[in-house]
C-alpha cells in the first residue's frame, strides 16, 4: 500500500497535470477569436482575385449586378443628397481612372451616373470581407486595398483591370473627410503611377461642398488628361510623387474654377 506521502505526492501531481490542461483548454472567447480569423481569412482569399468583366459585341465592359445596384440605389441618393453634375459628365468606353475627394460612402455614385459601364471600386480591404460586403464586392469587381497603401497585390490588379479596357475609382485621402475644412486629406500615392504604367487617362472629378440632407451638392468633372510626359521613362519615386501632386493640384483647381464662375455669374445676375 502507498503511504500517506505517495499519496500526496500522486494528488499533487494529479492536480498539477488538470490544471495544466485547463490552461491549455482555450476558452469560449478564444475559440470564437479563431473562428472569426479563419471566416475573415477565407473571405479575404475570395477577393483576393479580381473578378474581370469581358466586352460585349459593342466594346462595353457591363456588370449587370453593378447596373441593378445603379437603377436601385441612385434615385434613393438623389431624394436623399440632391446633387448637380457640372463639366465632362459622360465617359466614353474603355480604360479610365477615376480620381476625386471623398466625404461619405455615398460618393461612389457620382462616377457611376457618367457611365453605363461597370467601375472596379478600390475599398478598404476591411470592408470587403466583411459579411454581406464580401459577395457584393465579388460580383462589382471591387478591389481591396490597405490603408496605407503599401499592398503591391492592390496595384497589380488594379493594373489587370486597365489593361483588360476597364474602368476603376480611387479616392486618394484613403478615408472619408470628416474634418470639416477645405483642405483635402494627405493623398495616398498610387492613381499617377497606375495612370502612366498603363497609360491610361485620368478623369478627375471634386465634389465642391459637403453633400448634406437635402442641400444640393456640386460635383465638377474636369477633362480626362494623360500623364504622357511621363511615359516610356526609367521613373524614380521622386517622378511618381511630382505626378501625385500635379493630381492634387488639378482637383483644386476644378473646384477653385467653378466657385469664381458662380461668383462671377450671380455678379452678372445682379
Amino acid at each position: 500500500m502507498d503511504n500517506p506521502e505517495e499519496k500526496k505526492e500522486k494528488t499533487e501531481d494529479f492536480s498539477a497535470q488538470a490544471d495544466q490542461s485547463a490552461a491549455k483548454k482555450p476558452t469560449f472567447r478564444e475559440r470564437r477569436a479563431k473562428r472569426k480569423e479563419r471566416i475573415h481569412a477565407k473571405r479575404a482569399e475570395k477577393v483576393k482575385k479580381v473578378r474581370l468583366f469581358p466586352a460585349n459585341k459593342k466594346g462595353y465592359h457591363v456588370m449587370h449586378f453593378f447596373r441593378f445596384l445603379k437603377i436601385l440605389l441612385c434615385p434613393l441618393h438623389f431624394l436623399i443628397f440632391p446633387y448637380k453634375l457640372h463639366g465632362h459628365k459622360k465617359v466614353g468606353k474603355g480604360a479610365y481612372i477615376y480620381v476625386g475627394n471623398h466625404y461619405t460612402i455615398w460618393d461612389v455614385f457620382y462616377p457611376a451616373r457618367t457611365t453605363w459601364e461597370g467601375i472596379h471600386y478600390l475599398a478598404k480591404q476591411s470592408v470587403l470581407v466583411a459579411p454581406v460586403f464580401n459577395w457584393w464586392a465579388q460580383e462589382i469587381g471591387a478591389i481591396g486595398a490597405l490603408r496605407d497603401g503599401s499592398d503591391v497585390r492592390t496595384v497589380m490588379e488594379a493594373m489587370r483591370v486597365l489593361k483588360n479596357g476597364e474602368k476603376i475609382n480611387c479616392f486618394p485621402e484613403g478615408t472619408r473627410n470628416k474634418t470639416g475644412g477645405e483642405e483635402f486629406l494627405p493623398f495616398h500615392g498610387g492613381a499617377a503611377l497606375l495612370s502612366i504604367k498603363t497609360k491610361s487617362p485620368i478623369q478627375p472629378f471634386v465634389i465642391c461642398n459637403r453633400p448634406r440632407v437635402f442641400r444640393l451638392t456640386h460635383v465638377v468633372f474636369g477633362e480626362p488628361f494623360e500623364f504622357t510626359e511621363y511615359y516610356d521613362r526609367k521613373l524614380t519615386n521622386a517622378d511618381y510623387e511630382a505626378a501625385d501632386e500635379e493630381l492634387k493640384n488639378r482637383l483644386y483647381a476644378l473646384r477653385d474654377e467653378f466657385r469664381a464662375s458662380r461668383k462671377k455669374g450671380k455678379k452678372g445676375g445682379k
